[in-house]
């Protein structure tokens, strides 16, 4: 008898540790989260991607200083082709999307900081102004510089980021994630890539902030 309660107390004891450790692991609610989302994408619309809207935008800056880049051509399934090659890619895919915008995948990429935005407020809501000022101000190393500096090295980053998953044909939700749900190769090399990248980065930030 002493045995089995000394088995039990163990057991509880271990399955208290165990949920201390899950509720620390936020995290893992977030990303499973993440999978359901891009899941129901894939399942029930199209696999996502998000850095392909950024060359529509700014193609439909470029069509509307140079009306011309964008041509009709009814020998192609998509009906569009452009002067441009970039955009002629693909059978004119990306030249139809940047004639007629307003779909998906553009929507899904606009919702992008509305949801983020959205988020903002419930947290701020539930843990209050002054508590998310000084999170913030612990997780950036920006906080409390100028404008200037909290804003113009992000920029610049996301520009190099963004270039570079447009010279790759797709970032990380498109690559990684759906690739990865799809089987793609590229997609397993380009999370093997950006994981090989991005752990010894944010080693040498930490240890350099610490």
């Amino acid at each position: 008898m002493s045995e089995r309660l000394q088995d039990a107390k163990i057991k509880k004891r271990n399955e208290v540790g165990f949920m201390k450790w899950m509720k620390k692991q936020k995290w893992m609610g977030a990303a499973a989260l993440l999978g359901i989302v891009f899941f129901l994408a894939v399942l029930l619309v199209k696999p996502i991607g998000v850095s392909t809207q950024f060359s529509v935008l700014s193609g439909i800056v470029h069509s509307t200083i140079d009306s011309a880049v964008i041509t009709g051509d009814d020998e192609r399934d998509s009906g569009y082709g452009s002067t441009n090659a970039y955009y002629d890619k693909s059978e004119g895919r990306l030249a139809a999307n940047i004639k007629h915008p307003m779909n998906y995948d553009f929507i899904f990429v606009l919702a992008i900081p509305f949801g983020a935005y959205a988020a903002h407020l419930l947290r701020k809501k539930k843990y209050g102004t002054q508590s998310m000022e000084s999170a913030e101000s612990e997780s950036c190393p920006l906080a409390g510089k100028s404008r200037w500096r909290q804003y113009f090295a992000p920029f610049i980053g996301g520009f190099i980021l963004l270039y570079g998953a447009r010279m790759a044909d797709g970032c990380t939700s498109g690559h990684m994630m759906s690739g990865i749900m799809q089987g793609s190769i590229s997609g397993y090399l380009f999370a093997a890539a950006v994981f090989s990248v991005a752990i010894p980065t944010a080693v040498l930030v930490h240890r350099k902030r610490s």
